[in-house]
């Protein structure tokens, strides 16, 4: 009889444990990642869906914001704000965090103030969305407008030509940039020149007429300033076009406005890297074959790992972190910890975003960069993130 009870208790217990184990969830909280379109924003996409290819559908949740986002404001409030309606929701990323994303995250926090908001590369002003999110993470304007006009000094270029419209000029992180880089070719005494495209989204032209104006005026450019000028567009569309005339004709491209191997190089190299998926090394390696093929060993970077995937899947690394308490949300080293997760052979670098007209550093928005990677036989890393930028560009305006 005692044996048979204690086979019975034994068995309760185990059976007691086994349904314990099989009702508790792997994680007893949602992830949310908001991105733009694979067409419009492939790489942020790609992230997102790496991210939840890790932590599985159940906890990672996906959205879309419309490709017109500046038309469609109230649609892009509403993607974000629906997820505030989950009760197991506890993090809201949102790359890129265009108009519309501040008051989305108003709106969620007065239904949910347990809902950690973080916005990745925001398009409104740093301190509006600042007030709104709990971590803001853009890409570093401030100390990239000074390292590209150096990395550019470096390679031998005299002149650095940054090529915008009026849209985007009217940013404040892009109007400083122009700032930063002029300062900083005067230091290096460089010529620094600025030319004007027309807005593939906002001008009559569209995408491929702004495009067509590229092709066109890129070699134009390069007979006028010489092959020793580097070149920077602040457009996506531009990219491709640009990097196309620059390995034809001549000139240095250091990096993209929001950097990666994917970013214009496969178009204008005419590469095929569907196969590659996510594999940032081997798109890399691709990539750079194609450069040194084309004779722009020296020439011509980017950021081995896109910024745009990276900070997709980064940032819900970083919420993920944070919620499992194994991470402070306002640290720059543990914001840069999840970063490399998904960039495991870059440096990363950042630090608070500062008002340059205060001189007040916030405690929530950070500025964040990549090492430089300049494309060769073999190529190199530049060692940016190794290289301290002068405090009096922090508050140049």
């Amino acid at each position: 009889m005692k044996k048979l009870m204690c086979l019975m208790l034994a068995l309760m217990l185990a059976l007691s444990v086994a349904s314990f184990a099989a009702a508790e969830p792997a994680e007893d909280f949602h992830i949310a990642i908001v991105t733009g379109s694979v067409s419009q924003s492939e790489d942020d996409r790609r992230g997102a869906e790496a991210f939840q290819a890790m932590y599985g559908e159940d906890m990672v949740k996906l959205a879309i914001y419309p490709d017109n986002f500046s038309e469609e404001i109230e649609t892009t409030i509403q993607t974000i704000v629906n997820f505030a309606d989950d009760p197991q929701m506890k993090a809201i990323i949102v790359n890129q965090a265009v108009p519309g994303t501040t008051e989305a995250f108003r709106k969620v926090k007065e239904m949910r103030p347990d809902i950690l908001c973080i916005a990745g590369e925001a398009h409104e002003d740093l301190p509006e969305i600042g007030s709104a999110a709990d971590l803001v993470c853009n890409n570093d304007f401030v100390a990239r407008g000074y390292l590209m006009i150096r990395t550019a000094h470096e390679l031998g270029c005299d002149t650095f030509v940054h090529i915008s419209f009026p849209r985007h000029m009217g940013y404040e992180t892009m109007s400083r940039r122009v700032a930063i880089m002029k300062a900083a070719c005067e230091e290096f005494g460089m010529n620094f020149v600025l030319e004007t495209a027309p807005d593939p989204t906002q001008s009559d032209v569209g995408t491929p007429g702004a495009q067509a104006y590229i092709l066109e005026h890129a070699p134009e450019w390069i007979e006028k300033y010489g092959t020793n000028s580097a070149y920077f567009c602040t457009n996506d569309a531009h990219t491709e076009p640009l990097l196309k005339q620059l390995l034809a004709y001549g000139g240095y491209f250091i990096e993209a406005d929001l950097p990666s191997p994917l970013m214009g190089y496969p178009g204008a190299l005419g590469l095929d890297l569907t196969d590659a998926g996510g594999d940032f090394e081997k798109i890399l390696a691709s990539v750079e074959a194609a450069v040194v093929e084309k004779g722009g060993a020296g020439r011509f970077g980017t950021w081995a790992y896109s910024y745009g995937y990276t900070v997709s899947a980064g940032l819900a690394q970083h919420a993920y972190n944070v919620l499992k308490g194994e991470s402070e949300l306002e640290d720059i080293d543990d914001i840069s910890k999840a970063y490399e997760v998904f960039s495991p052979k870059a440096n990363w670098n950042g630090s608070s975003y500062t008002d340059a007209t205060t001189g007040v550093k916030s405690e929530n928005i950070f500025l964040v960069y990549q090492d430089t990677y300049i494309m060769g036989n073999p190529g190199r890393y530049m060692g940016s993130t190794d290289i301290e930028v002068p405090e009096k560009y922090f508050t140049v305006k």
